[in-house]
């Protein structure tokens, strides 16, 4: 868990001040190029062959994550040393629905 205050959203470009879930996800690949990295949330956008990925991940990534008042963000990745994609989700106080058992 990770509380954004209005000084630290500085920090978090587009982000609001409020409780946060923090996930972060890296890998040791390949990394990306910083000409891969300025499209990688565009959708279709693939470095993959033709017929072999669509270019969809990312982007739909980064629309359920806004939709749900988070954000995504790759860390400046450098080639090489693969890639660090982090989440910030707003924190659920209460129960988003009850059981009816």
């Amino acid at each position: 868990n990770i509380d954004l205050h209005e000084h630290a959203c500085h920090e978090y470009p587009g982000s609001k001040p409020g409780h946060y879930v923090l996930l972060s996800v890296a890998d040791t690949g390949c990394g990306m190029t910083p000409e891969v990295m300025a499209h990688i949330f565009e959708p279709f956008f693939t470095t993959k062959p033709v017929g072999e990925g669509t270019g969809l991940g990312l982007a739909i990534c980064q629309g359920m994550v806004g939709a749900h008042g988070g954000r995504i963000s790759v860390a400046d990745g450098i080639e090489g040393r693969g890639t660090c994609i982090t989440l910030h989700l707003p924190l659920q106080e209460q129960p988003a629905f009850e059981s009816e058992r």
